[in-house]
């Protein structure tokens, strides 16, 4: 098993950090605080998705309430100088989570969740702002674990459509396929992608046909094999990170 580099614990903190000030933890990043037994004196690393880190002290120890002392900040990115959007179609719950919790430690940018023909669940309304605040969570665990300091968007659920309409005019464009796509290492290196990966029972024709000529998308392959959902995105991203990325 692979550990991360950081033996200190490391936490994420939603609201902007100052060095060399007291400041009362967040009651949920305190539970796990408070789960750790740390006591006064012992030593913590906080991040607020600014690209630094925070060294601190924990102050005091409550019953509901932690607070620390934050000492010094220096500058710390980890983030890969690919930028790569991920437009994935919302899968069974577990698989999702997956895909975030592995996406975002393999430095994805930015989650778009979509609503494609064949998608196994429909999430709209209060049902998907639970399930984004979910994947929201997952992503800052995820951070927590590997060393990131700038939290991945997670975007609300959108339909089909609507994602793609909506996405920037700069950047590659991907689609996995297994109709006519490239080989990854045969494309020009990107600055960024849009990477569009299809559902369970993947996309429509009309779906594929309509992103390759009116979105502007190419289709690319994995290989020979066909890959779940819940793979397929995680293991493009770990490729695009060896070919162009910081895996090299």
């Amino acid at each position: 098993m692979l550990h991360c580099k950081h033996t200190m614990p490391r936490f994420y903190v939603s609201t902007p950090l100052i060095p060399h000030t007291a400041c009362t933890l967040p009651e949920n990043v305190a539970r796990h605080v408070q789960v750790l037994r740390a006591q006064p004196g012992d030593a913590l690393e906080l991040f607020d998705g600014s690209g630094q880190v925070f060294e601190a002290t924990v102050a005091a120890m409550g019953k509901k309430q932690v607070s620390v002392r934050i000492g010094a900040a220096r500058a710390h990115s980890v983030e890969s100088p690919l930028a790569v959007t991920l437009l994935q179609s919302v899968s069974a719950s577990e698989r999702m989570d997956l895909t975030v919790q592995k996406c975002v430690e393999l430095g994805v940018t930015r989650i778009v969740p979509l609503m494609s023909e064949r998608s196994s669940q429909r999430l709209s309304g209060e049902r998907a702002d639970k399930r984004v605040a979910r994947w929201q969570d997952i992503a800052i665990a995820a951070c927590e674990q590997c060393g990131r300091t700038v939290l991945p968007e997670i975007a609300a659920v959108a339909d089909w459509h609507s994602a793609l309409a909506a996405l920037p005019q700069e950047g590659s464009r991907w689609l996995l396929s297994t109709r006519q796509a490239q080989a990854l290492p045969a494309l020009a290196a990107p600055q960024s992608v849009c990477l569009l990966v299809g559902p369970e029972g993947g996309f429509s024709a009309a779906e594929e046909e309509m992103a390759v000529h009116d979105f502007g998308f190419t289709p690319v392959s994995l290989g020979p094999r066909v890959l779940r959902t819940e793979t397929a995105g995680v293991a493009a991203l770990a490729a695009m990170q060896v070919l162009w990325g910081d895996f090299r």
